[in-house]
């Protein structure tokens, strides 16, 4: 009986490889040139707001997009959404397993506060 390879595939991997195969979340990478809310990536990548906030759930828990926040003038905020990888590299390791690294771009220190803001906002 054939061992069933898939089982032993780490979480990471499957997230980004479910991720890449889909059309929709690929047309969302290429769209996002600057961070964007749900609403203008659904309108740049003519994707149904409904389905472009499943393909945004599902290349943000491949931690492929990284969420923001948008301070309005008005005082609301809303949710922004950007690259977080230069590359993608599949490998295999000593064990002939597949190995997923995600090259990410250096982030600035506004950044990294901003990041700090919005794990902050999700945890309150």
């Amino acid at each position: 009986m054939a061992r069933d390879r898939s089982a032993v595939e780490s979480a990471e991997l499957t997230a980004v490889l479910d991720a890449l195969d889909d059309a929709d979340a690929r047309a969302i990478i290429r769209g996002l040139e600057e961070p964007m809310t749900a609403s203008e990536i659904s309108e740049t990548c003519d994707i149904p707001l409904s389905t472009t906030y499943r393909k945004l759930d599902l290349l943000t828990d491949a931690a492929l997009l990284s969420e923001g926040t948008q301070i309005r003038a008005d005082g609301h905020h809303a949710t922004t959404y950007e690259v977080a990888f230069d590359e993608v590299r599949i490998g295999l390791n000593d064990d002939r397993d597949f190995d997923v690294a995600v090259g990410r771009p250096e982030r600035t220190p506004d950044e990294r506060i901003a990041d700090i803001w919005t794990q902050v906002r999700k945890e309150t």
